[in-house]
């Protein structure tokens, strides 16, 4: 997948990007605990796991 897609997704909706880059496994998880406990939190988790993962 284009990595451009997997940043917006990280954006819009920051599990989703995460799951798109390295499946569920830890990354995906403490993604969704950010993300419930901040929306900011999890965008910035996102965009740095798939930025990370290239």
């Amino acid at each position: 997948m284009n990595e451009l897609v997997k940043i917006i997704f990280a954006i819009i909706l920051p599990p989703l990007g995460v799951f798109f880059q390295v499946g569920i496994g830890k990354h995906f998880w403490i993604n969704i605990l950010l993300t419930l406990l901040g929306y900011i939190p999890g965008i910035v988790h996102a965009v740095w796991v798939v930025a990370k993962n290239k």
